[in-house]
């Protein structure tokens, strides 16, 4: 039995922003992506779960499913299901060619407020576009685009079909080319231009009498017999002058009916035609010999021509005419007085009475037309007079009023009409200037057309617009309609605007350089305009695509982008692997995207013959010739790595491929690269006819399309002048027999080695040959092209022949190949002769063909291997003309698996058994840290004119690679470090070597193994490519470390969005082994870090209230439940005074003078108990007491006394509260400057005590700082010192939730058995039960702290009014020393409402957050104070030495800067109280991304920063504070918070389920 086929199925994943715009780089980015496959890959819509756009939100894509027609405004709806914990994922599967959009419907989040509020209205996103590669194959072979070698053909000069054309397609294949771009096949009209088209249903009879079914046969003998792919021009902007089908359908063009714009650009013309035909008679030359002649008839245009139709009557209202009707409905009553008048009229100037007409009055003046057009409305200017002269009374009013009214309008129409007149005599510059320089061109100048004499025949100028004879078929029509504009094109015009269009003049003003022979078609804005068009043109272009693979949409700039979307659709149906080249020549890249994303055009058509110097064709190469060599790879291969499976991938027992994911790179326009075309001079007319050779070769080397002409291998002497020319098509090629070969080498023309290079055109297409390197010399260029991953390569050497060039080579150097061996394939000069006498023969031949020309071998070049490089020489002889091409090989980057995939594979197997400490040191380890565990000896590694990195491990050198690859930077330091030598590879394993000796590292030693490989591997490469295989190293090992964290840690996180995967991984940059910041004094252990660098080793880095507030999220959240426990037991270890210490010293010198500390530590214990398996447990379990238990005696650690006694986190716990209840009053050990230099006295003294009329712990003096905002004044210049910037001595809000929290947590498990304590001895010696305490703490609560909107209500709470600042808010203190900071608006309520919601009325706490909302929220942290308030100081500058008490030396840390760790309580109360509200499953929603969106700085801030975690804090409004740590722990943990609580709100209504849809 045959085994089952295995298929991947591959995924390419489009990130959406959240406004529904791809997530990509490129304003706007390009999204093309390859032709479909089979089985279909799927494009992936990834969008954060509640994302704004999530908000009855929905995704529609008109990408058809298979088996049905693409329809443009048939979109399928995708419901955006919300889901805060994970991302949406959309799988829409791609099975058709084309240009597909997409877009979102979504109502738009309303504000936050409590309020009531507007309901938003639904919205759409703008359309978004998505553009997907048809499928070319040519004698069932697959034809990239970037393979194709198009040649165009003149399909009149041919010859006789099918003999001539067969001669000709022979020659053609043979000389390596795979598409023919035909010139239109159709009946021509009365110029007899391919492009100007009599029937466009009909092919030419006259070559292919048998009609549809000659063209059949001819496409498939192209295919099957000569690997010729057939493309032709479509021609949609306009017909032949001469078409027959226009005299039945003249609206389907712009004539005075279907365009009355243009009847005083038709007069003007009209009279310059009977002014060309009247010169004589008028005593003017017929013949021009000079400019004085011209100026001659110019002047007389003036006044026959102009003036004699007065022009002027088309810009200007008729003043007489329209000052007696206004006169008129004056006096008969009729004024229009709904337009807006004000009363005060009389005393406007002139002007402004003329402007008011002009703006209410003149409704003419929108476009050009008829004559007059701009007359007023005669009641609407009869309001202005009964404004100025009252309501018209017969029996009052007299002749004498209506002569003044008269005489009124009069003046004010004759100053209406001055800026009319300035516009008209604009115009009639623009027109004399034009017929001027057109007319000096094409009789005077010397480069010019020379037609000769003015004659009715040939007149003075070129007529825009045919007329139409007046026979039995036109008799019917509107004589208006049967003058038609010719089509035509404007220099540097707008791509968007209509030229024939009523917004424009372009044909009044004569800038259109015009098509006589051809008519312009006018498809209005839809097919109700001119349905015969449309219908006639649908069908013209169905029939070309169901004969020919790909269009060239000719004249595409000036193509209705509605009208080209509606014909390439239709085309689509009959051929949907249609490849679109377009002749689109815009100026404005913009636009170029916006036509090829809206067409799903597949290459733009670009010039080699319009570069006009050496200098400018290498220009030309460079941007046409892929990626540099040793270009970053651009997509994610380090997901190359699968996990590994034991048996595969099985779904009912049938093997699964696995889900292969790309991400969506963002493409450039892809050109066609014509060597030249048939519209430009050949390099015999505009360069020197050597150049052929070097510039089709230069060309063929590019990774786009290329294309070239009839003629240019043959060296046509000229350009082949469209519609005159008659003569057929010779060619040397074109008498090869027909089973004959052309060889590659000396021969006619360029055609023998123009064959190699289409061949290795094609080669270099097929197999993705996609980084080249162009150099550009003097005369010469150099391309190298080379495969990705083979790094095998193409290398030519080109000697450019532009005019002026002499017969030498130039003195060009020998050429040095790094690394790289070469093997020369041939070289070439080509010789021709340019003599006048040898043109003009081939000029004047019976037949078109080329000068004499010949290729000829060169001698001399020679190859010469110098170890591992190879070294060029051209020789003496390489003149202009002369190429080499050389085919090139890497030995150093070969390797039997292939390089790229042994530098890619293997990281997870060799990161498997790493835990999350190691991978702290993998991947981080900021540079205090790993000198503290190397004694100094080891640090950061430091790039030169970079600098340091951030971490020694992995992500140090991701962080900066990252920019770099997105980049593709390669000229940055790294780079060029890497390319000077390899110590970055020797640190990057001697480090991990290093580590991995040392027990606590012994799992090292594998994933120093694999980079150890891998970096042994690419150690060969030449350095050029060393940037590239380096970073290939490092990003597999990144995400294979990521990945190991993740796999470590939650569900939740596991399968969570990536911002809370970083934000867990921060738990891995914080956590790890530092010898001199263990927990414990005598046994190494993780500890984590309160930020990095600052506070990264010795005293600095164990924090008492930065690891309690940040363990939760770090450590608890991500189930690192023994590092949670390990700190736990630590801290309760070194409990004294029932507190524990903010300076934890490895428990060697704790240092206890913090009063909130101890309560985040309780709060901690609650939450270990409650979220980890068993957890209460820890309950009952001994630890070892740095201190005796209730006796504040200070002893060294390694006093005997000194964990001489042990206790159960539940007696800790009892005697935290119970020292707390019976009320403390001691100084700090060692007080004084020893311990702290900027203290005062004072400070020293702790007092703690209960007032238990409230259940309050009131606390803290104002020369001490107990809570997390505790900035000690340092200046003596500013007289600042020993003053702290925020004391809050008193009751601090967040205490006294953290307080209630712990006691009604005990109370419950005293309640259920798991807690022996009732409650805790006063200070009277009276017991109180834990219930009691927090009972009294309820109660009183809401009048303690809160204060009212409503004054009214203010003496039922504690409030002084005369200190209010804020109203509806809760206070930061409870009693403080100077009452009114007990006012002021800070972040720290919601710290309470978090950990004990029942304290607060909801109603309340939503009001308090929706002040906090609006008056702290930042884009990342939340201001640590009101901006209102006097003390409000945002900006921390620690080394600010002034004399500024307020912010001298930071004094101001916690005065406005906004914190971020914040931000996560505020949020998590946000949602808490928020969702208690919302009744609907919509509102909930709603709740949550009203959460989401305040996350998004957030979320920016973690993936830009290259510490990789979130900053301690930002100056005002986000902005960067230099003092700030740049990765915080608390910052990361308490979002992480954020997102627990989130999963168990969610999990309760919304379906994760349906986070992800298929198509």
């Amino acid at each position: 039995m045959a085994p089952q086929q295995v298929s991947n199925h591959t995924v390419y994943l489009l990130p959406l922003k959240d406004d529904g715009s791809p997530d990509l780089p490129g304003d706007p980015p390009y999204v093309y992506l390859s032709p479909p496959t089979v089985p279909a890959y799927s494009v992936r819509f990834q969008i954060e779960g509640t994302s704004s756009i999530c908000r009855q939100g929905s995704l529609w894509v008109n990408i058809p499913a298979k088996g049905e027609h693409f329809d443009r405004q048939k979109f399928r709806e995708f419901k955006l299901t919300p889901n805060f914990n994970d991302s949406i994922k959309i799988d829409v599967p791609i099975h058709y060619a084309g240009a597909f959009s997409f877009y979102c419907t979504y109502t738009p989040l309303p504000p936050f407020t409590t309020g009531k509020v507007e309901a938003p209205k639904p919205t759409k996103t703008p359309n978004f576009y998505i553009d997907v590669s048809p499928a070319l194959h040519v004698q069932k072979q697959r034809i990239p685009l970037d393979a194709i070698s198009m040649i165009s053909v003149l399909s009149k000069f041919m010859g006789k079909y099918p003999d001539d054309w067969d001669r000709h397609l022979h020659g053609i294949s043979e000389r390596g080319y795979n598409m023919v771009h035909f010139t239109p096949l159709m009946i021509r009209g009365d110029s007899n231009s391919p492009y100007s088209i009599y029937d466009q249903h009909t092919f030419d009879k006259a070559v292919f009498p048998r009609g549809e079914k000659d063209i059949e046969e001819l496409v498939t003998k192209m295919n099957e017999e000569y690997g010729l792919l057939g493309l032709t021009d479509v021609v949609w902007n306009h017909t032949a002058n001469n078409s027959k089908w226009l005299e039945q359908h003249p609206e389907s063009g712009y004539n005075i009916n279907t365009a009355p714009h243009l009847r005083p650009a038709y007069e003007l013309d009209s009279s310059l035609l009977k002014f060309s035909s009247n010169l004589k008679n008028l005593g003017l030359p017929t013949h021009l010999s000079n400019e004085g002649d011209l100026l001659r008839i110019m002047e007389a245009v003036k006044v026959h021509c102009i003036g004699a139709i007065k022009l002027w009557e088309f810009y200007i209202c008729d003043v007489e005419h329209s000052a007696q009707t206004a006169v008129s409905a004056w006096m008969e009553n009729k004024a229009d007085l709904d337009c807006p008048l004000e009363d005060d009229v009389q005393s406007w100037p002139l002007k402004q009475k003329a402007d008011w007409l002009r703006e209410h009055a003149c409704p003419g003046k929108d476009r050009m037309g008829e004559r007059f057009r701009r007359n007023t409305v005669p009641e609407r200017a009869a309001a202005l007079l009964q404004k100025l002269f009252g309501r018209y009374n017969s029996k009052v009013n007299s002749a004498g009023d209506e002569r003044t009214a008269f005489g009124t309008m009069h003046r004010f129409l004759n100053e209406l009409n001055l800026d009319w007149y300035r516009e008209y005599d604009n115009d009639v510059a623009a027109i004399m200037e034009q017929v001027f320089n057109r007319t000096k061109y094409m009789r005077l100048d010397p480069h010019g057309p020379q037609v000769g004499d003015i004659t009715i025949e040939n007149p003075l100028i070129e007529s825009y617009f045919t007329r139409l004879p007046v026979n039995d078929t036109t008799s019917g029509h509107d004589p208006d309609s049967l003058a038609l504009a010719n089509n035509g094109w404007v220099w540097a015009a707008d791509v968007m605007r209509d030229n024939a269009g009523p917004k424009s003049k372009v044909y009044l003003r004569r800038e259109l350089i015009v098509w006589g022979d051809c008519v312009k078609l006018r498809y209005g804005s839809g097919p109700d305009d001119s349905p015969f068009l449309w219908k006639y043109m649908t069908e013209y272009t169905q029939l070309m695509a169901k004969h020919f693979y790909g269009f060239r949409i000719d004249n595409c700039h000036s193509t209705p982008l509605h009208v080209a979307e509606h014909m390439l659709d239709a085309a689509r149906q009959v051929q949907p692997n249609l490849v679109i080249a377009a002749e689109l020549f815009s100026g404005d890249e913009k636009m170029d995207f916006l036509y090829c994303q809206r067409l799903g055009i597949s290459f733009l058509i670009r010039e080699a013959m319009q570069c006009w110097s050496t200098a400018e064709m290498s220009r030309l190469v460079h941007i046409n010739c892929g990626r540099p060599i040793g270009s970053f790879e651009v997509d994610d291969v380090s997901g190359a790595d699968p996990k590994t499976q034991a048996n595969g991938n099985l779904t009912n027992g049938v093997p699964q491929g696995r889900e292969v994911i790309h991400k969506v790179v963002p493409s450039k326009i892809h050109a066609l690269l014509m060597d030249c075309t048939h519209d430009n001079e050949t390099p015999v007319q505009r360069r020197d006819g050597r150049d052929t050779l070097p510039n089709a070769a230069l060309v063929a080397m590019c990774a786009s399309a290329s294309g070239s002409n009839f003629g240019y291998d043959e060296l046509y002497p000229q350009l082949i002048e469209l519609v005159h020319e008659t003569r057929p098509y010779s060619s040397p090629y074109s008498n090869l027999k027909p089973d004959e070969s052309l060889r590659i080498g000396p021969g006619d023309g360029a055609g023998t080695v123009k064959r190699l290079m289409n061949q290795l055109h094609r080669i270099m297409g097929m197999d993705n040959y996609d980084e080249c390197f162009v150099h550009h010399e003097g005369e010469y260029i150099t391309v190298h092209r080379i495969h990705a991953k083979s790094r095998k390569g193409y290398y030519l050497i080109a000697h450019t022949a532009f005019p002026g060039y002499g017969n030498g080579n130039a003195g060009f150097p020998p050429q040095k190949l790094s690394g790289t061996k070469a093997k020369l394939l041939g070289a070439w000069n080509l010789e021709c002769d340019q003599s006048s006498e040898a043109k003009q023969a081939a000029i004047n031949d019976k037949v078109l063909r080329g000068i004499p020309s010949k290729t000829k071998d060169l001698k001399g070049v020679q190859c010469e291997s110098r170890g591992e490089d190879t070294v060029i020489t051209v020789g003496d002889k390489f003149p202009p003309g002369s190429i080499a091409v050389f085919e090139t090989w890497i030995p150093g980057a070969e390797h039997s698996e292939g390089l790229d995939k042994y530098v890619t594979t293997g990281a997870r197997d060799a990161f498997k058994n790493v835990s999350l400490t190691d991978l702290n040191a993998i991947l981080y380890r900021a540079d205090s840290e790993e000198r503290a565990n190397s004694g100094g000896a080891d640090g950061v590694y430091t790039i030169p004119n970079h600098g340091a990195l951030v971490y020694c491990g992995l992500q140090g050198w991701w962080s900066v690679l990252r920019d770099i690859i997105a980049h593709n930077d390669l000229g940055h330091p790294m780079c060029n470090h890497l390319r000077d030598g390899q110590w970055a590879l020797d640190y990057i394993v001697g480090r991990l070597e290093k580590l991995a000796q040392r027990d606590i590292y012994a799992n090292l030693a594998a994933p120093a193994e694999w980079l150890k490989t891998r970096f042994d591997a690419i150690r060969k490469v030449p350095s050029f490519l060393l940037p590239r295989y380096f970073a290939l190293v490092i990003g597999t090992a990144h995400r294979a470390a990521f990945d190991r964290g993740i796999e470590q840690m939650s569900p939740n996180v596991q399968h969570g969005q990536q911002f809370l995967k970083k934000l867990a991984m921060v738990s891995c940059q914080m956590l790890g082994y530092v010898e001199n910041a263990s927990l414990w004094p005598d046994k190494l252990v993780p500890a984590l870090a309160a930020g990095l660098p600052h506070f990264a080793q010795d005293w600095a880095r164990n924090w008492g209230r930065d690891t309690m507030i940040a363990m939760r999220g770090l450590l608890i959240c991500t189930a690192q439940y023994a590092d949670a426990r390990e700190h736990l037991m630590c801290f309760a270890s070194v409990v004294k005074h029932g507190m524990i210490p903010n300076l934890l010293g490895s428990g060697k010198i704790p240092r206890y003078n913090s009063r909130d500390s101890v309560w985040f530590f309780l709060q901690n214990i609650q939450d270990y108990v409650t979220l980890v398996p068993q957890g209460e447990s820890i309950l009952k379990e001994q630890v070892r007491r740095r201190f005796l238990p209730y006796d504040d005696t200070w002893f060294p650690w390694d006093d005997p006394r000194a964990y001489s006694k042990s206790s159960s986190i539940e007696d800790v716990i009892q005697e935290c509260l119970q020292r707390h209840a019976a009320g403390m009053h001691f100084r700090e050990y060692n007080a004084g400057p020893a311990i702290d230099s900027q203290m005062k006295d004072d400070g020293f003294n702790i007092d703690i005590e209960v007032d238990w009329s409230s259940g309050i712990i009131y606390g803290g003096n104002e020369h001490n700082c107990g809570t997390w905002m505790d900035k000690m004044g340092e200046s003596t210049k500013a007289g600042n010192k020993g003053e702290p910037g925020t004391s809050r001595d008193g009751a601090p809000v967040e205490i006294t939730g953290l307080l209630y929290s712990a006691l009604e947590w005990v109370d419950g498990l005293k309640s259920a058995g798991h807690f022996k304590y009732d409650g805790v001895t006063k200070s009277d010696g009276q017991l109180i039960t834990y219930g009691a305490w927090a009972a009294k703490l309820k109660s009183s609560f809401e009048h303690a702290y809160y204060i009212p909107t409503n004054p009214d209500e203010w003496k039922d709470y504690d409030v002084n009014p005369k200190i209010v600042n804020r109203k509806g808010i809760y206070k930061d203190v409870h009693r403080g020393k100077k009452e009114y900071r007990d006012y002021q608006l800070r972040p720290n309520f919601p710290i309470a409402m978090t950990v004990a919601p029942d304290l607060f009325n909801p109603t309340h706490a939503l009001g308090a957050l929706e002040v906090a909302d609006k008056a702290l929220l930042g884009p990342t942290g939340m201001a640590t104070l009101d901006p209102s308030d006097l003390e409000y100081h945002p900006d921390y500058i620690n080394s600010d030495d002034s004399d500024n008490f307020h912010t001298a030396h930071g004094r101001n840390y916690h005065q406005g800067p906004e914190w971020l760790w914040p931000r996560g309580f505020f949020l998590r109360a946000l949602l808490k109280f928020d969702l208690q509200r919302r009744q609907t499953h919509e509102e909930k929603v709603e709740a949550f991304q009203q959460v989401t969106q305040r996350l998004l700085g957030c979320m920016k801030m973690i993936h830009e920063s290259p510490w990789a975690g979130l900053t301690e804090l930002t100056n005002r409004n986000g902005s960067y504070c230099n003092d700030s740590c740049p990765t915080q722990a608390w910052s990361a943990g308490c979002i992480i918070d954020l997102y627990d609580d989130a999963s168990k709100y969610s999990s309760e209504f919304l379906h994760d389920g349906q986070s992800s849809q298929k198509a």
